[in-house]
């Protein structure tokens, strides 16, 4: 479970040295956007979208920062694109060539059509679609890559219900602290299993100190700060 911690003095100076050599989103953008959030410490989360670069949409129409994203939305990405947004107490990192979308409705679903998707949730329960697999998740933060006859997911910490869609009998409970666990989720019945390990792949502990701090957390894999990794 993520730790819901106020950042101290400390803390955010920790933080903000260690993104000072990160270039996602462009270099500059990434440091003043977590900046941002540690100067308000998130108490209550902006939403919306907070960051995006290259050719991004929101239902149809191209995004902008600052635009609400709400249930029911529907955001692409084009090549090279990349776009962070915060939904109530989750926030998402969503790279190129990407599409997502949300239902209409309380159920908490997430539709991972295509692409590569990287999240953490807050409190509650959540159900993540798919081509492969139908994942619940709580209080969770977990990576996808989904393509349409294989699905990459790591869960990078909390617990996630896996069912693969052509293999229900293989369901999975797993619970992680760091990255425990990855697979890969086939939709190919000739194979002996429908899920196999995997390695970590195209996603750092920085991005998720990002993401948390979005939304007035930190993730639960150290209580130091000082200690995060910019990379696996």
């Amino acid at each position: 479970m993520t730790m819901p911690l106020s950042l101290n003095r400390n803390c955010r100076r920790t933080l903000l040295q260690a993104w000072g050599g990160a270039t996602l989103l462009g270099g500059t953008g990434i440091a003043g956007l977590i900046a941002t959030a540690l100067a308000n410490d998130a108490a209550a989360a902006i939403q919306g979208i907070r960051r995006l670069s290259g050719a991004v949409t929101l239902n149809g129409v191209a995004a902008q920062a600052g635009m609400p994203v709400r249930q029911g939305d529907r955001i692409v990405t084009g090549a090279n694109s990349e776009v962070v947004y915060v939904i109530g107490q989750d926030a998402y990192l969503q790279r190129g060539q990407t599409s997502v979308s949300f239902a209409d409705n309380a159920a908490g679903i997430l539709r991972v059509i295509s692409g590569k998707l990287l999240s953490v949730f807050g409190k509650g329960e959540r159900n993540l679609v798919t081509p492969t697999a139908t994942i619940g998740i709580r209080g969770t933060a977990c990576y996808i890559e989904a393509e349409a006859e294989r699905v990459y997911f790591c869960l990078c910490y909390g617990e996630a219900d896996l069912v693969p869609t052509a293999a229900p009998a293989e369901r999975e409970l797993i619970r992680t602290t760091h990255h425990d666990h990855p697979l890969y989720i086939h939709n190919d019945m000739q194979m002996p299993k429908m899920m196999v390990p995997a390695g970590v792949i195209n996603h750092t502990d920085a991005e998720l100190i990002l993401l948390e701090s979005l939304v007035g957390r930190v993730p639960p894999f150290d209580g130091n700060p000082a200690h995060y990794s910019i990379s696996n």
